[in-house]
């Protein structure tokens, strides 16, 4: 006989009762395409509500309709509640995500031959910006070096060699980051119209950049979109979604769409695609053309696919607009754009499509669209501001496009990426 022949019925165990399946209890909800949050007592879910479903596990409270109830799984009821966490008043009172990184930037540089001079110009994290925390920097070069800062108030490393003799000359920055995700609250109620001296204070972000145009075609533009409203909040809504509509990220069809290589009004509405400084920058002539003060930022997400991998980050950008009554307001219509409409996801665009994404999510989202006009996720560092920039000491070339990475000089000619110079960007978070 076998052992197992030898276990009488008696030695075998009672499986345990199943626990009752938990469930609780919902008065119907009337939807609201706006809020959310209605129910039919037509009390309006209140944050505290939120935290009493949270602790009790029950949303009895919340219903005053003892006639019509059903019952709703927990995991069902939690996926409500984030839902209606997206509600503004109830977002607001939720505690702001922030992350932690050790970050670390490598530029490397190939020498020419018989070069007798080298100029570098190097971005730092920005120590100016309030939703994030720099600690630790620290710096390696070949070469004595300086930090300063250039006509936008960026810091920026500066480093000079004189007949150098290295083939390749490695600069690398460590520091550690936290930085805080950014909600900026935008009720376009309290905001107002611009006046002549607001656009007097802020004169220089209303004017044209090299590649950021402003000519008649986009003030025409500009007007047909945004018709008569004043109000810079609601105009600079119309403005961005007009862009969701009309443009498409080339990441979603890479072999017929591509960015330009410079950041380009032009190209982007001639095309109708482009990367993220394309979109920005005809987002930010549009504005511009309204008289709505307009910031192009520069800075690289961190990327949770790219976590403690010996990958560059690449580099990303995003805008800010003053709205009186309300200041500077967020907004990155470019990542929004792969959360806008249906696109088909395949071999030629899934990696890419998850590496320009803060979280590597993407699809259809209007709630995302929605959160980024007026918020900013944590996992991106903030390197520089704006276009057309003058260094410090001032480069030989004309003004620098744009700093989300270096500038460097040979000779007091561009020494241009790629050929000249690359920059890699990792992290890992502790």
């Amino acid at each position: 006989m076998s052992p197992a022949s030898q276990i009488s019925s008696a030695s075998i165990p009672t499986p345990p009762s199943r626990p009752e399946r938990r469930s609780l209890s919902l008065a119907p909800c009337r939807s609201n395409a706006n809020r959310l949050g209605r129910y039919r007592s037509g009390r309006q879910i209140a944050p505290s509500d939120l935290r009493d479903l949270a602790s009790t596990g029950s949303i009895s409270p919340l219903c005053t309709d003892p006639v019509r109830r059903t019952t709703m799984p927990l995991s069902v009821v939690f996926a409500l509640i984030a839902l209606l966490a997206l509600d503004p008043d109830i977002a607001a009172a939720q505690p702001l995500r922030q992350a932690t990184f050790e970050v670390r930037n490598e530029i490397k540089i190939k020498v020419p031959e018989g070069a007798q001079r080298l100029r570098v110009w190097v971005a730092l994290p920005q120590d100016n910006d309030p939703a994030q925390q720099v600690r630790d920097l620290k710096i390696e070069a070949p070469y004595a070096y300086r930090t300063d800062r250039d006509s936008e108030g960026s810091r920026v490393l500066y480093l000079e060699a004189t007949d150098p003799k290295d083939k390749e000359l490695t600069i690398v920055e460590t520091f550690g980051l936290t930085r805080r995700e950014i909600r900026d609250q935008v009720d376009a109620s309290k905001a107002r119209p611009l006046t002549d001296a607001d656009r007097a204070r802020f004169a220089k972000y209303l004017e044209a950049n090299k590649h950021v145009v402003i000519d008649n075609e986009i003030k025409k533009l500009t007007d047909e979109i945004v018709g008569s409203e004043t109000n810079p909040v609601l105009a600079a809504r119309k403005l961005y979604d007009w862009v969701l509509e009309n443009v498409e990220y080339w990441v979603k069809d890479p072999k017929n769409k591509k960015a330009s290589p410079v950041g380009s009004t032009s190209y982007c509405l001639t095309f109708r695609t482009g990367n993220c400084t394309d979109f920005e920058s005809l987002w930010a002539s549009l504005a511009r053309a309204r008289g709505i003060p307009t910031q192009i930022v520069y800075g690289s997400f961190l990327k949770p696919d790219l976590r403690a991998r010996d990958q560059d980050q690449s580099y990303h950008c995003w805008a800010e607009f003053y709205a009186p009554g309300l200041g500077w307001v967020h907004h990155d219509v470019a990542v929004a754009d792969l959360y806008h409409g249906d696109f088909p996801v395949n071999a030629d665009n899934e990696q890419l499509l998850r590496l320009t994404v803060a979280d590597g999510v993407f699809g259809k989202d209007p709630a995302k669209v929605n959160y980024y006009f007026g918020n900013l996720d944590e996992r991106r560092v903030v390197f520089s501001r704006n276009r057309d920039l003058m260094m410090s000491p001032r480069q030989d070339g004309e003004p620098v496009n744009a700093l989300p990475k270096a500038y460097v000089e040979v000779d007091g000619k561009v020494h241009p990426e790629g050929t000249g110079w690359v920059r890699k960007l990792t992290y890992r978070e502790p």
